[in-house]
């Protein structure tokens, strides 16, 4: 795998970045960064005639992508209009959906997929549409499906490489997400494509390598697409915060910002530095805007998190309830994580990481089950996860931790105690709860040492 991936870099740094097409970087950028998911599946429209009207419904806004979907919308109501038409005014409410972050929008391009594959089952563009709503909605295994349906048909269609690349991912299938993401950028270098490539190079724990492929994505990016660029920017300042580089994070995430104004996973990265640094007060401020815009679960929790810091329990606790509902709604992984971390629900929190465990076996799910298993006791269930969560040698605080609290905890306390050190090392406000913890664990090992001697 080594050599392979690092044949995805070698690609990159030669293939420079043109040909990358509007639709490419618009569509082909995966949906979110681990660490900040989308809401779960919507429901599916109960006829095509129903599918129509959603699909047709007005935007809001006066943004390029707004008029873009009034005219489409237009046309599609004064004629049947083809697949293309269709699938077109599907990519238009995605951009519409990642620009606002507002997840409610993917169901309108979910109708959109729906009425052109009715009127034309193997229509390319549409299947790659479906392919990137499946995404969405975590259906990871159809979205992998779709995918290879278009592929059958052009093996080098980039989109459904890109889609292909991230289901793979997703379902615990990394060779088969790098051979992908390979594919892809020989076929069409550029913003996703080194994207992906360096998301890959990352999680194998080769940081340095991952930040310059990063900057390829950032150069081959288009102000004209500014979603895609500040996902990208995001990406690399994310990089730079699991490294402990936090200063260089905070600015990689205003770079998103004037890329994309009020982009919420840049705002929340911003927070995230404000709450390391003790800044509580500017991290709250950051996360209610980036709730209001997309009140997703991890959103809800770092946003409670803020609040306790800042003093203002009774904020918290609203904050908490609302990550608890939003995960309750759409994204149980993110909700079972909050409730092992917190030490609360621990039932509740096993049941929906092996739930979550079920549908998909990437190394963040694979965690997850981990320290919900810790919580719950089952420790050597919880130490067979967490190895497989260190698979391919990440780079990240939290997984770190976890890891070695879970070794402590089976007394190999000579594995256990390093890997604990090495997560505050790398990045010594990982996370409110987590550091906290890390740190009295090691202070109670070194009383405990004291003692014995």
């Amino acid at each position: 795998m080594l050599r392979r991936t690092g044949c995805l870099f070698a690609c990159a740094a030669l293939s420079g970045s043109a040909g990358c097409t509007e639709r490419s970087r618009a569509e082909a950028v995966p949906a979110a960064p681990a660490s900040i998911e989308r809401s779960a599946e919507p429901p599916a429209p109960s006829s095509l005639d129903a599918a129509r009207r959603l699909a047709l419904a007005p935007p809001t806004g006066a943004s390029a992508v707004d008029r873009e979907i009034e005219a489409l919308s237009r046309r599609l109501a004064k004629a049947p209009g083809g697949a293309d038409l269709w699938s077109a005014l599907g990519y238009a409410w995605i951009r519409k959906a990642r620009a606002s972050g507002d997840p409610s929008l993917y169901r309108r391009a979910h109708a959109c997929a729906e009425v052109a594959l009715a009127q034309a089952d193997g229509d390319r563009a549409s299947l790659g549409l479906l392919g990137l709503v499946l995404l969405h909605d975590r259906r990871f295994a159809e979205a992998r499906d779709a995918a290879e349906r278009v592929l059958s048909r052009d093996e080098g269609d980039a989109l459904a490489l890109g889609t292909l690349s991230d289901a793979a991912l997703e379902l615990g299938h990394f060779e088969a997400a790098a051979a992908a993401a390979q594919r892809m950028v020989d076929q069409r270098p550029g913003l996703p494509s080194y994207a992906r490539a360096a998301q890959l190079r990352w999680l194998q724990g080769d940081a340095p390598t991952a930040m310059r492929i990063m900057r390829l994505a950032i150069d081959a990016g288009d102000p004209r697409e500014p979603e895609a660029l500040a996902w990208a920017l995001s990406q690399a300042a994310a990089m730079f915060w699991h490294e402990g580089d936090h200063e260089a994070a905070d600015r990689g995430f205003e770079r998103a910002l004037a890329a994309h104004d009020e982009y919420p996973p840049a705002l929340a990265g911003r927070a995230r530095v404000a709450l390391a640094s003790g800044a509580s007060g500017r991290a709250v401020e950051l996360l209610e805007r980036a709730h209001r815009r997309s009140p997703e679960a991890e959103i809800a929790w770092l946003l409670g998190d803020a609040r306790a810091a800042a003093g203002d329990h009774g904020g918290a606790a609203q904050a908490y309830a609302s990550a608890v509902d939003a995960g309750r709604r759409s994204d149980r992984r993110t909700l079972a994580l909050y409730y092992a971390t917190k030490g609360i629900e621990r039932d509740e929190a096993l049941r929906l990481a092996a739930a979550e465990r079920a549908l998909r076996g990437d190394i963040y799910t694979e965690d997850t089950l981990a320290w919900a298993l810790y919580r719950a006791g089952k420790l050597h269930e919880a130490r067979a996860a967490s190895d497989r969560a260190l698979a391919l040698g990440t780079r990240d605080a939290r997984l770190l931790y976890h890891a070695g609290a879970i070794r402590i905890a089976l007394g190999d306390v000579k594995q256990g105690e390093p890997l604990v050190r090495a997560a505050l090392a790398l990045n010594p406000r990982f996370d409110v709860t987590g550091a906290a913890e890390a740190e009295q664990l090691l202070a109670r090992r070194k009383a405990s040492s004291g003692s014995a001697r």
